[in-house]
């Protein structure tokens, strides 16, 4: 069982004793994020596995990078774009991706509606995470972490093109989803 994190201590005081190499800081700060993190890893992984190979490989540049963090801005999200960007960087060695040409997007596009507001937001997760590698990965940045269709593009490596088929068909896939949940939660509900 893990042991309860030390809120009392400054992040501050967190930062200096893991650049010492003091190791109840370091676990401290493990504890304090791995949670959270290992959520942002989840998203973008295929499994629970595969989530715990991106939050390792994510703390070990962390603290490897932790001379780098400036004290500007937020800790946790300095800490959170190092999980994106390991996810990321997961994700480009296994090359998930798939093109489609511009006249199957423009088709992709313009065939559903969104049926996403019926939906509670765990309930859409569980069905991102049922996506394809390729598909997950780019609705991830997209849509959960902000990115543009040419950040992602010179990040993953593809076309801005890509980018953008790649999360048109997510969501056609997606839509398609959540129409098979709740007609089913809808039919199990009626019985």
């Amino acid at each position: 069982m893990t042991p309860e994190r030390n809120q009392n201590i400054p992040e501050n005081d967190l930062i200096v004793g893991c650049l010492e190499g003091n190791r109840r800081m370091q676990e401290e700060l493990y504890r304090r994020f791995s949670s959270r993190m290992y959520a942002v890893c989840l998203r973008y992984a295929g499994n629970a596995e595969e989530a715990e190979d991106i939050l390792q490989e994510g703390f070990i540049k962390v603290f490897k990078k932790l001379d780098s963090f400036r004290r500007e801005g937020s800790f946790e999200g300095w800490i959170r774009r190092i999980f994106v960007n390991t996810a990321i960087e997961h994700f480009r060695r296994k090359r998930y991706l798939m093109p489609v040409t511009e006249k199957e997007e423009n088709t992709i596009e313009g065939k559903y509606l969104s049926v996403l507001d019926d939906l509670a937001a765990r309930d859409i997760m569980a069905l991102v995470q049922e996506l394809s590698p390729g598909y997950r990965t780019v609705f991830n940045m997209y849509v959960v972490e902000g990115y543009t269709h040419k950040e992602i593009a010179d990040m993953l490596g593809i076309s801005e093109g890509t980018s953008k088929s790649q999360l048109s068909r997510a969501k056609v896939i997606l839509q398609d989803m959540v129409k098979q949940f709740i007609d089913q939660h809808r039919g199990a509900q009626s019985k």
